[in-house]
């Protein structure tokens, strides 16, 4: 959630459009920092009060390039640039260019949120039919997998049976000390 409301931001910005206020005085007057005054008057010159309201999106790949590009040809700031494209945090562009140099267009895909998984998908089974092919009609390759995947099944439901019972093991008492 945002920390200023839409009202506040039009506020400020609306003191400082009326000419009479250096940003200075809109610091003091509204204790906001110097950079966001600056950035919310540049977003709202460009694009209106759109500019300020609450925005959550996501970017491909390919537009995250096209911001990139278009900073550099015209050499512009990161700043600069996310006002243009309505970026909120101009900061990510930063990042976009470290992960372009390092990883290509293929580094700029948005990524999956969260801790990654730990266990392997299970093998697709084909849902046409309720049969399952005969192992000798399967490669090599499938049967060793399908063999990987059972082992861990097998491993982790070992694992979980002894933390079970561990769990409901009787105590034994603590000898007395007399």
């Amino acid at each position: 959630m945002s920390k200023h409301s839409f009202e506040f931001k039009c506020s400020v910005v609306a003191f400082y459009a009326g000419g009479d206020h250096s940003y200075e005085e809109v610091v003091r007057r509204f204790g906001v920092d110097y950079a966001t005054a600056r950035k919310w008057v540049a977003l709202h010159a460009l694009h209106g009060l759109a500019g300020l309201s609450r925005k959550i999106s996501h970017y491909d790949a390919a537009f995250k390039l096209s911001v990139l590009q278009h900073m550099w040809k015209d050499g512009l700031s990161h700043r600069r640039t996310a006002a243009i494209f309505n970026i909120r945090n101009a900061g990510c562009l930063a990042e976009w260019e470290r992960r372009y140099a390092h990883g290509g267009i293929a580094a700029l895909a948005p990524r999956r949120k969260g801790r990654p998984r730990s266990m392997p998908e299970p093998p697709v089974i084909a849902t046409g039919s309720d049969t399952r092919p005969s192992d000798e009609a399967r490669s090599r390759e499938e049967l060793l997998a399908e063999l990987a995947y059972l082992r861990m099944e097998n491993a982790y439901l070992k694992k979980l049976e002894a933390l079970t019972q561990a769990r409901h093991a009787p105590k034994g008492r603590k000898p007395s000390r007399r």
